[in-house]
């Protein structure tokens, strides 16, 4: 028996590490394709020797392209590979090219596809990230979600076959390291701030980082708030501010991408996140922290329901309101999204339709 899984970005990294986990736990052979999609250390090998990830069986290369010759070249590269090891199943998660990619070649090549974070939608066809998904969706043979909206989606739109309710391997991780979060962040000292409170800014998505005027609304809004903002940089946002001749204003203190836990740690000690990102928006969730999303609509919307997280666009009074007022009384109800067996779940169904 043998399953191949495929990654290539770092929210990707951070799903697949505990499924590895668990396939390497249960003796079950496993082919690791990396596509190189993130091809920068920061963002890419820093996760591997953190979660002491085995290096990929595979290596792709990909890089930085546009959309459609970056998931033709990993139909072509990946395909190849299928062919050659044959295995039983292919997982991948969430909604990027590289699930895409690897999902279409696995497909052409008769080979099952187990696709986690499966139903999860934002209605919103204008995000490359959303038709990706609900194809990857339309030829997966297995369908694992995270949530029971994810699987009412899928209900909804006639896929009913082999749709399993699993929980979200993201609080698996989360749960299994929680002991390397409590630290404090190593970075807090460099930047000069004590115990100061902060608020924990992420920026990477297209329609924010490659719209001048959405762009500069957000660091506008920025600039206004009460309290030091600790901004980790992506390099497509770091270049887009330069692009566009924006400056960032005194209040923010930017920092390279973070490792996996250190991200965590920053997050963990913040008053509030501020993100666009889907993967922060449940980490935040997990972690008991507000989270502000710079979006006009999330595939999360549990996170919305149970009032730790609101949407905001770019809107500059929405943003500076929120990031003021906004102050969740409740606990997360994190059994929305499982118990912390996800991996163990998923994998064992896996297996079980092999």
């Amino acid at each position: 028996m043998k399953i191949a899984i495929a990654a290539g970005t770092r929210p990707e990294f951070i799903q697949v590490e505990p499924i590895i986990r668990e396939l390497t736990r249960k003796g079950v052979g496993t082919i690791f394709i990396h596509s190189g999609q993130h091809y920068d250390y920061e963002m890419d090998k820093i996760f591997f020797d953190e979660m002491h990830m085995p290096d990929p069986s595979h290596y792709l290369g990909i890089g930085s392209k546009l959309a459609g010759e970056q998931i033709g070249e990993m139909i072509t590269k990946s395909e190849r590979i299928l062919r050659s090891e044959k295995p039983d199943m292919l997982l991948v998660t969430g909604d990027t090219n590289t699930a895409l990619g690897v999902a279409l070649a696995a497909n052409k090549a008769k080979i099952k596809v187990g696709h986690f974070e499966a139903g999860m939608r934002s209605f919103d066809r204008t995000m490359p990230e959303e038709i990706n998904r609900i194809i990857i969706d339309n030829i997966s043979d297995a369908l694992f979600s995270p949530t029971q909206r994810g699987v009412d989606n899928l209900h909804n739109t006639g896929i009913c076959n082999n749709v399993f309710l699993v929980g979200d391997v993201m609080l698996d991780s989360i749960i299994h390291y929680r002991n390397l979060i409590k630290t404090p962040p190593r970075i807090l000292p460099e930047l000069s701030l004590g115990n100061s409170p902060y608020i924990l800014l992420t920026l990477h998505r297209e329609a924010n980082t490659d719209d001048p005027i959405r762009l500069k609304n957000i660091l506008d809004a920025v600039s206004a708030l009460p309290l030091p903002v600790i901004f980790t940089v992506h390099p497509r946002t770091k270049q887009r501010i330069q692009d566009f001749f924006l400056t960032l204003p005194e209040n923010v203190h930017p920092i390279p991408p973070q490792g996996y836990f250190e991200f965590l740690r920053l997050l963990s000690h913040a008053q509030k996140l501020l993100t666009d990102s889907g993967g922060a928006q449940k980490q935040a969730f997990f972690l008991s922290k507000p989270c502000i999303t710079l979006r006009p609509n999330t595939e999360w919307v549990e996170t919305i329901e149970d009032g730790w997280n609101i949407l905001v666009d770019d809107n500059s009074e929405m943003i500076i309101e929120a990031a003021t007022t906004f102050d969740p009384k409740n606990l997360p109800n994190l059994a929305l999204f499982g118990d912390g067996g996800s991996s163990e779940r998923i994998i064992d169904t896996a297996l079980s339709l092999l």
